[in-house]
């Protein structure tokens, strides 16, 4: 073999280990770039019949500024990169299907087991949740209590109401879903409350399963 030839096949291995990371990135960069751009169904490309209707395109939300329960202001990109179930409310009172709302989510964050830290819950508002009455079956008691002692792993935001009809639209004419938002900030899925509670496990799982985050 000639010596130009042991050279040649000495960078040979230097290449792939470099080039192989950039490439990833690239298609990594190119697939998303369709997506947020609504011209790929990734779901759907990879192969599942997802139960949750896809939000197309995708919005973000990573530099929204929110309230929390204490009054100071929270941008998305301050919280940790989760999975995020959003549960959206308006209006000083959370009844009807709202409790039940909450009650379903949480038991759906509980039933993902093993990746169950990988997720969050978050309540937004376009009032602050101290002002929010909860009314359900057993009477009526003021919201912040209540998560307090019965649910403290939900995170309670408030949003500005013209902020919270653009960032979650599909409220106006159907205030019965909740929401899905990925570690980087888009609100990329909805799920409507009716919908099975085995069927929203099995689109988390996927989706969980099939990222890095």
């Amino acid at each position: 073999m000639s010596p130009h030839s042991e050279s040649r096949n000495s960078r040979l291995p230097l290449a792939l280990i470099v080039g192989t990371p950039l490439i990833m990135l690239l298609a990594a960069s190119w697939l998303w770039y369709f997506v947020v751009h609504g011209n790929l169904n990734l779901v759907d490309a990879i192969g599942t019949a997802n139960n949750g209707a896809l939000v197309t395109p995708p919005r973000q939300i990573r530099d929204t500024s929110f309230r929390d329960d204490a009054g100071a202001t929270v941008e998305w990109a301050d919280l940790d990169p989760r999975w995020t179930m959003v549960m959206v409310n308006r209006g000083p009172v959370c009844d009807g299907s709202c409790p039940q709302r909450l009650y379903v989510t949480r038991q759906i964050h509980i039933a993902l087991g093993k990746e169950f830290n990988r997720v969050r819950r978050v309540l937004v508002s376009d009032v602050a949740v101290a002002g929010i009455t909860l009314v359900d079956e057993e009477g009526s008691n003021d919201l912040l209590t209540f998560l307090e002692e019965n649910d403290r792993g939900l995170v309670p935001f408030a949003l500005e109401p013209a902020l919270l009809e653009s960032s979650f639209p599909e409220i106006t004419a159907q205030p019965h879903q909740w929401f899905l938002v990925d570690p980087a900030g888009w609100i990329m899925m909805r799920f409507e409350d009716d919908l099975d509670f085995k069927a929203v496990i099995s689109d988390l799982k996927f989706l969980l399963k099939n990222s890095g985050a």
